[in-house]
């Protein structure tokens, strides 16, 4: 039997109505989701807001409005903002929303704020000063060596110990196979992180379950796959949950505690 937690990124920065109707893009949307979510077991959200026009946003308003929606319908569930530039925004930006917004949790590229090392060091002097619980987001093996040269040399916080691994790409298109997995680990290894895994494709649920499996936390929702792979999309983000949920039960697998959730936390957003 295995314990893991569950993080739910229901929309993520490129998709729109138009890949799947139900994938949420305002506060209300992001709301109902959560709580439908956070009814089945999911323990945290993973939150990505658009503006007027549905195009990624970093905006501090935004996601104030989006955390206290989310907040109002599912109050126990943890919530975690991404500062992601998804090619729209630079690391003076990213700094921006987080200083501004002073999260409980963000999600941050290292790739990204490897753009301007003078600022990436702020943003996550910013982080430590607010009690923002950062997930580094590694995309490849020189994510990892920059993140490991940023222990080294004080610009992120040695207590900033965990991580998401991404497997698979949506940009260019590339599907995640769990036998992407074991090179990962190994990379990361020596640097004794808390890590969590995402995948993009069909095979998501399978990659999630051997991140379990392996001793890793799992992210699942329509940012990284709207359906299974050989079958129909799911009818929502609570279905594909409810699909992986029943799969991980078989396996002897269980949801750890709420407190447990890498990468978010309780606290309320200054």
């Amino acid at each position: 039997m295995t314990e893991f937690t569950l993080m739910v990124a229901p929309n993520g920065a490129r998709r729109g109505k138009g890949d799947h109707l139900a994938l949420p893009l305002t506060a209300e949307e992001l709301a109902a989701t959560a709580k439908a979510c956070h009814q089945l077991g999911a323990q945290a959200l993973h939150m990505h807001v658009r503006d007027d026009e549905g195009v990624h946003s970093l905006d501090a308003g935004r996601y104030r409005d989006a955390i206290a929606a989310v907040t109002e319908c599912a109050p126990a569930m943890s919530i975690q903002i991404t500062t992601e530039s998804a090619g729209l925004f630079d690391v003076p930006a990213q700094l921006a929303c987080l200083e501004a917004l002073r999260p409980a949790a963000a999600s941050v590229s290292v790739r990204e704020m490897a753009r301007d090392a003078a600022l990436a060091a702020r943003a996550y002097a910013v982080c430590a000063e607010a009690g923002t619980q950062v997930q580094h987001i590694l995309y490849t093996p020189a994510c990892v060596a920059q993140l490991q040269a940023w222990y080294a040399d004080g610009t992120v916080p040695q207590e900033m110990r965990d991580v998401i691994l991404v497997l698979g790409q949506y940009a260019t298109g590339q599907s995640a196979a769990p036998a992407m997995l074991p090179e990962f680990l190994a990379l990361i290894a020596p640097l004794a992180l808390r890590w969590s895994l995402c995948a993009f494709g069909p095979q998501e649920h399978a990659c999630l379950l051997a991140a379990i499996k392996a001793g890793g936390q799992v992210r699942i929702g329509f940012e990284n796959s709207l359906g299974p792979e050989g079958g129909a999309p799911w009818a929502d983000n609570a279905a594909s949950v409810a699909a992986f949920l029943q799969q991980a039960t078989a396996r002897g697998h269980i949801l750890a505690p709420q407190t447990d959730v890498p990468g978010a936390n309780l606290r309320e957003p200054i």
